[in-house]
């Protein structure tokens, strides 16, 4: 039995995973895993895509390389997919949400065009990673939480943390 819990932020890009996983890394003790970066670190992908100008994972190395981390528990994994996690890693699954135009708008700061960002802010309309979350694992440990502003993360870093606190007291 893992001492402390281990949590999954997910979401879209641009609605403020690494952002709010870094704070509530800080509020916790908790240790963040930011699993772009470390398929780049670790070159854990099969390559480049174009389209998307991202990294193509591979979900079997990601998975080998944190079991080991994920059973000692206190990790705070940071990515925008989720069904291939197994779930028994997780206690907590955290789904940000971000009102489209708000998120249009950080995408193209981000240098976000064409398919990438429409793909994108579809997949934010239409709640596919919410409905991911849900399909993957219990549906009484995910929750949605919206992202819109620096107010809604300090909301949502302070109720993960008191939700920390309690997991611990009573595990």
């Amino acid at each position: 039995m893992r001492s402390k819990p281990n949590i999954l932020v997910t979401g879209t890009p641009g609605t403020g995973k690494t952002t709010t996983s870094s704070a509530l890394a800080e509020a916790t003790h908790l240790r963040h895993i930011n699993i772009g970066d470390l398929v780049k670190d670790k070159k854990l992908h099969d390559g480049w895509d174009d389209d998307f100008q991202c990294h193509v994972i591979n979900e079997d190395l990601v998975c080998d390389e944190l079991e080991d981390i994920m059973e000692e528990g206190g990790v705070i994994v940071d990515y925008h997919g989720c069904d291939f996690f197994p779930e028994r890693w997780f206690d907590r699954v955290v789904v940000l949400q971000t009102e489209t135009s708000v998120l249009y708008d950080r995408l193209s700061k981000r240098g976000y065009a064409g398919a990438k960002l429409t793909n994108n802010i579809e997949c934010e309309i239409f709640q596919e990673l919410l409905e991911e979350a849900k399909e993957s694992y219990k549906e009484e440990i995910v929750e949605a939480m919206k992202s819109d502003t620096v107010e809604d993360m300090n909301r949502n870093v302070a109720a993960i943390t008191e939700w920390v606190s309690s997991w611990s007291s009573t595990a």
